[in-house]
């Protein structure tokens, strides 16, 4: 599943290659996405001008000159491609999942712009596209998402005050949204090892200093993983051709009974599961 710094590249792609176009026809193949689409969706956006691309989470948002917005998530299998029209493009996605060129099934929404054509492919439907009127409704999509890991809103008092009298244990806190908004398992285990914390200890037992860590180094983690490209789990080219490439920079994820990457530690790379989730640590460092 596409994680923060992942839809940050789509959203850059997408920025480059159709702000300032206006929407010229939309066709819905499939309205049975995990969240229906709305019947007047084509309606609503055709004649639409893309004023930017903004990203909350691992949400993307289309804003338009009207002040009017198209959400999508990519869910666990979405991928946005993009298909020139006159100089047609070899690699037509925007991410690093899934196939680099157009798949010929599970193309469920088709948007036509000037020029390009914007499509949403997802073979799982756990994505969805939805259209807000005002940014007083969009707001009220993300009431009850926590802070991302970028704003300055996730500080240590915020933290303090949301872990009191809660036990849960600290990568279960990362994973949740409603606590810090965009981290997902691949990246929470990077930031955890980083921060030389043991995934299973109870975040009310973690000291002033490690909430610190995991303050520094979920910004450090995602920064270094936008600037490499992301994550390409698999050997896929967006667009350009390019290929993410922070899975090179993995410490823990992945790397089961490998040698840990501190040169003082010595320590073996551990799997946990974890709310159903497989979790990498060092059993030496990380306490």
């Amino acid at each position: 599943m596409p994680e923060l710094p992942e839809v940050e590249i789509v959203r850059k792609s997408l920025s480059k290659n159709i702000k300032g176009k206006v929407i010229t026809k939309v066709e819905v193949n499939n309205r049975n996405l995990r969240v229906k689409i709305e019947k007047k969706f084509e309606e609503k956006l055709k004649k639409k001008k893309i004023k930017k691309i903004d990203r909350f989470s691992k949400y993307i948002i289309i804003v338009f000159f009207d002040n009017s917005f198209c959400l999508i998530h990519l869910g666990m299998s979405g991928t946005i491609h993009l298909l020139k029209k006159k100089n047609k493009n070899k690699f037509t996605n925007t991410s690093f999942y899934h196939s680099p060129h157009l798949p010929k099934k599970h193309n469920h929404v088709e948007i036509e712009l000037q020029n390009i054509s914007l499509i949403y492919n997802d073979p799982r439907r756990f994505g969805y596209l939805l259209y807000f009127d005002n940014k007083k409704q969009l707001q009220k999509k993300f009431k009850s998402y926590g802070p991302e890991p970028f704003s300055k809103k996730f500080n240590l008092e915020y933290i303090l005050k949301y872990f009191q009298n809660k036990h849960k244990n600290i990568k279960n806190f990362l994973l949740d949204q409603k606590f810090v908004s965009g981290l997902g398992n691949i990246y929470a285990s990077e930031v955890l090892f980083e921060s030389k914390i043991y995934p299973l200890k109870s975040a009310s037992l973690l000291t002033n200093d490690q909430l610190k860590k995991i303050i520094k180094y979920s910004k450090k983690v995602l920064k270094r993983s936008i600037a490499k490209g992301g994550s390409s789990i698999r050997d896929f080219k967006n667009t350009t051709g390019d290929q993410g490439s922070f899975q090179k920079e993995f410490k823990v994820y992945n790397r089961e009974h490998l040698k840990c990457t501190r040169r003082s530690c010595g320590g073996i790379i551990k799997k946990i599961i974890i709310s159903n989730r497989s979790s990498f640590f060092c059993n030496i460092c990380q306490k």
